[in-house]
């Protein structure tokens, strides 16, 4: 039996109302509580007044869009000063990653910098983070359950991780409640960035016996989940497509990404496209790509246990799977990214710069950095 070690938050509720205990836990790490929060989510104002009803020092925070250097700067320097006791972050990943960077960075001595992979020196921690609540308000990035937080830097075109295991919430309230009636293109966006947080590990390079009995289970029920949610609004598959984010979160703290990932920190840097939609973009075209690629010279198994559950999903022959896949996508309006123009030239720099991303260390088989700019274009319009 192979060797692996496992990175799990100390303790994650999951169900309906749960985040209802949220404002005991925070209690639980002090009484002064920095609440990062979505503007639009209306559980942090319940879970705020229960807070200071309870005697809570609370100050609370708006942030919007995905975090960049500047934004993590200007909160660090608010906060330097006077740090709060517990970060309470709730909202979609975008939030919850700001809430894990100002908590890890807050303790330490120096720069943002020193910290940041490939723009910056990737220094591990030299004091433990603050501890982090995590309730998410999407299913996608299952950033409650991840040992990093994604930062955008746009004078390097790029984003990148702040990475180390301290920064896995010290709680995760996944209450599948907080994602009813979210909007379609939020929840196609990120359910596709779920569905690709189950398929990498299990392609993984690096996947354990763990995370693959995980995400054998949740690829088919995040894909099915999904294509429930684009017909229709249920409770069940909201429930199971926050179940979905979770396990993918637990997923890639463990057993790593793949190239889908790798360009998307390249992508988004670029473009400013959501980070789910730049996912739901690259996952077929992907997929075909290590397809071909391990048909050479190497185990198919796992790619194939991935088409088998799209053959089944989509009623059609395994190997018209991706295509099913991809076409579906399509009708359910998902945007390209944007193609720049010199396309090939740009394209052709963005591989090159995606080439060294962590996550692309974990792809299942190395592909070329001329199959990752037809990747790119095949995800472009």
């Amino acid at each position: 039996m192979t060797h692996f070690s496992l990175a799990l938050p100390p303790r994650i509720a999951f169900g309906r109302t749960c985040s209802d205990a949220a404002p005991d836990a925070c209690l639980a790490l002090g009484q002064r509580v920095l609440m990062l929060r979505s503007p639009s989510v209306s559980a942090a104002g319940r879970i705020g007044r229960a807070l200071e009803e309870k005697g809570a020092e609370l100050v609370t925070e708006d942030h919007r869009g995905e975090p960049t250097i500047d934004a993590l700067r200007a909160a660090l320097d608010r906060w330097r000063t006077a740090p709060p006791d517990v970060i309470l972050a709730i909202g979609g990943g975008s939030v919850i990653d700001m809430g894990k960077a100002l908590a890890a960075l807050l303790p330490q001595p120096g720069p943002a910098e020193d910290h940041l992979e490939i723009v910056g020196a990737g220094r591990p921690l030299d004091t433990p983070p603050l501890p982090v609540i995590a309730v998410p308000t999407t299913a996608g990035t299952g950033a409650e359950a991840t040992k990093n937080a994604v930062i955008g830097v746009p004078e390097a075109g790029r984003k990148v991780s702040l990475r180390d295991p301290g920064m896995i919430p010290a709680r995760a309230f996944v209450d599948p409640a907080l994602t009813d009636e979210s909007p379609r293109n939020v929840t196609l966006a990120s359910g596709l960035d779920a569905i690709t947080q189950v398929i990498e590990p299990y392609l993984s390079a690096r996947a354990n016996l763990v995370t693959d009995a995980l995400c054998r289970d949740a690829i088919s029920r995040g894909i099915d989940a999904l294509h429930w949610l684009m017909a229709e609004e249920t409770a069940e598959a909201r429930d199971t497509m926050a179940y979905v984010s979770l396990i993918g979160g637990i997923a890639l703290a463990n057993a790593g990404l793949g190239a889908v990932h790798g360009l998307a920190g390249v992508v988004g840097g670029q473009t400013g496209l959501a980070h789910g939609a730049i996912c739901g973009r690259l996952l077929v075209p992907v997929l075909r790509a290590n397809e071909e690629a391990l048909a050479v010279d190497r185990d198919t198994a796992r790619i194939d246990f991935v088409a088998r559950i799209l053959a089944d999903q989509f009623g059609v022959p395994k190997m018209g799977a991706f295509d099913a896949f991809q076409d579906w996508i399509d009708d359910q309006g998902l945007p390209y990214i944007p193609r720049p123009e010199n396309s090939e030239t740009v394209l052709g720099s963005w591989a090159e710069a995606a080439a060294d991303a962590s996550s692309m260390k974990a792809n299942p088989v190395p592909l070329p950095r001329e199959r990752l700019a037809a990747i790119l274009s095949e995800a472009s319009a």
